[in-house]
């Protein structure tokens, strides 16, 4: 008889303390800066009212964070590398904007049930290992009649193609779920289940804007922790390759023909009314 093996089981704790180091890695808010017009769209799209409370999860350096605080809204901002979250203290300072931060996790929120109007996360609680506890926190925290709004790369756009590119040079762990999959209205309607009322969802496309691919690739390795991590975690030859690839992704996307990079990158706006 053919015995039948199991499907691996992953070490979500491990997995996490990993991904922490990181996003821990590099300066991801030089990257995350670029994206602020995600943020605004996506707060726009939730039809804010000044004076809802607002939970950011996993906000990262506070884009949605500001987006939300600039129109009204009694925000609390939530991540659990704490350097990312004093990079958004210092953006909503300069702003004039007022706005909690606190460290925490997506997985094991620190806060009473019903707690929120609105929750965000935009390209934030997809990386979370534990995506049902980290979905299911969302909605826990959230009120009857709310709503979640979440901003998630898709898994055929851009940054998808960048999450299977790099996991080719140094594979995910077994048995953790590609982050992508937030970026499908299918596996939402998977994790968060009968809480959901309504769910509209929406492609949109951020552009990546830089001098050239190459540009572009060294940005990303020198601050964004998952790039900076795969990189240094080959060998020379490993590295040139690598690159290679990643130009020859951009170029793919490339809607530049002077040199420079302008890359669509495919995401999924949603906002979901809850029970």
């Amino acid at each position: 008889m053919q015995t039948i093996a199991s499907p691996p089981v992953a070490d979500l704790a491990a997995v996490k303390l990993k991904q922490q180091a990181a996003w821990s890695a590099g300066d991801y808010a030089v990257i995350g800066t670029t994206l602020q017009i995600v943020g605004e769209t996506l707060c726009e799209a939730l039809d804010l009212r000044a004076g809802e409370r607002v939970l950011d999860v996993a906000a990262g350096n506070g884009n949605a964070t500001l987006a939300a605080a600039r129109r009204g809204c009694d925000v609390v901002s939530t991540d659990y590398v704490g350097a990312l979250l004093e990079r958004g203290r210092a953006r909503a300072s300069a702003d004039g904007l007022t706005v909690r931060f606190e460290e925490a996790d997506a997985e094991n929120l620190p806060y009473a049930d019903a707690s929120f109007d609105v929750v965000l996360s935009t390209f934030g609680v997809m990386f979370t290992p534990d995506q049902q506890r980290a979905a299911s926190e969302l909605v826990r925290v959230c009120k009857p009649s709310g709503r979640i709004g979440l901003a998630n790369w898709t898994p055929s756009g851009f940054i998808g193609e960048l999450f299977k590119l790099i996991g080719r040079y140094v594979p995910p762990p077994a048995g953790v779920k590609p982050p992508s999959l937030w970026g499908t209205e299918e596996r939402l309607r998977e994790l968060l289940g009968d809480r959901i009322a309504a769910l509209d969802a929406e492609r949109r496309n951020f552009v990546f804007r830089y001098k050239s691919p190459q540009h572009w690739i060294d940005t990303f390795r020198t601050y964004y922790g998952p790039m900076n991590k795969a990189f240094n975690a080959l060998d020379n030859d490993r590295q040139e390759t690598l690159n290679a690839d990643l130009v020859g992704l951009a170029q793919k996307f490339n809607r530049a023909t002077d040199g420079a990079m302008l890359v669509p990158s495919e995401y999924l706006e949603v906002v979901i009314r809850t029970r």
